[in-house]
């Protein structure tokens, strides 16, 4: 039975669970056995009435508030230091070199005005925070007495006992009922929001998983703390690792130029913004690398707590 601790976080009692898989992406590769301790994560991701309230009471200015550096490092091509983040703007670039696959730097783009100064949190008070850096979220989470998931806990939590496809099973969409808050239409201008969302939707929008776990699938992608690895380790025979933590912070780094590099971490669950042709990727084995200074208007977060901190 489910027992929940007073911050609205939900016991995951500890097991074992084949995490990854050889079935989709190479990065996913290997499948493989992992044991889990127990412990607490958060209901559902973090809301901006939520990341508000640890704003009002520590003063934290946010990384996309600051001005970092955010650059499309990938392609080589950045941007001078400035406010900003990245948003999904699937209208035509006025710049052709610009597109960038409709992902655009918006200098004024932050978790207070998610789509750049002209906007605010009316009416997205239940909504994830987003823009929000790996700084950032594990600002909150120590503000809260929590902290960020490993990628082994996330899975874990998300798969729910299941090795289907997805927690609830193994269509996307069963019987035509929309189970997350992912892309529905041709990528990248036109999402027909059959879920009834173009962006993100308020947590807890769609059904939980058999844990009581919501939006862990869709939404928003979720920071972990573990680096990046091209692959999952391969374990040696009959041998089945506990608590699984990726912490070797060079192999992770994206090269940037002589002054140095950039570490990335693990980001889970997909988006709303993952559709099923080019980004099938609102699956609990999925992961994506992500720089841990390059916030984006699809980038959440949700925290974990250790049992033996539950006093």
């Amino acid at each position: 039975m489910n027992r929940r601790s007073p911050a609205e976080m939900v016991w995951i009692p500890g097991g074992a669970f084949v995490m990854g898989s050889d079935r989709h992406f190479p990065e996913e590769t290997p499948a493989h056995k992992v044991l889990v301790d127990g412990f607490h994560m958060d209901v559902h991701p973090v809301t901006n009435a939520e990341f508000s309230a640890f704003v009002e009471t520590t003063g934290h200015l946010t990384l996309a508030e600051l001005g970092p550096d955010i650059a499309h490092r990938a392609s080589g091509q950045g941007f001078p230091s400035q406010h900003g983040s990245q948003v999904f703007l699937p209208e035509p670039p006025a710049r052709a070199d610009a597109g960038h696959h409709a992902w655009r730097l918006v200098a004024d783009a932050d978790w207070r005005h998610p789509f750049g100064r002209d906007s605010d949190l009316h009416g997205l008070e239940d909504h994830p925070v987003v823009h929000v850096a790996y700084a950032d979220a594990r600002a909150y989470a120590s503000w809260a007495g929590k902290a960020l998931p490993t990628e082994a806990q996330w899975e874990y939590a998300a798969r729910a006992a299941s090795q289907d496809e997805y927690p609830w099973g193994a269509e996307l969409a069963p019987g035509g009922r929309h189970m997350a808050n992912t892309w529905q239409g041709p990528f990248p201008d036109g999402n027909t929001a059959e879920d009834g969302y173009l962006r993100t939707s308020p947590v807890c929008a769609y059904p939980s998983n058999v844990l009581g776990l919501f939006d862990m699938i869709g939404n928003v992608w979720e920071w972990t703390v573990d680096f990046w690895s091209p692959r999952h380790d391969r374990p040696r025979a009959h041998v089945i690792r506990r608590n699984p933590k990726v912490t070797n912070a060079i192999e992770s780094c994206l090269a940037l130029d002589a002054s140095g590099q950039v570490p990335r971490r693990v980001l889970k669950g997909g988006s709303h913004l993952c559709d099923p042709d080019r980004s099938p990727r609102y699956r609990p084995a999925a992961r994506q690398a992500r720089a841990i200074d390059d916030p984006a208007c699809d980038i959440g977060f949700r925290c974990v707590r250790p049992a033996a901190s539950d006093s």
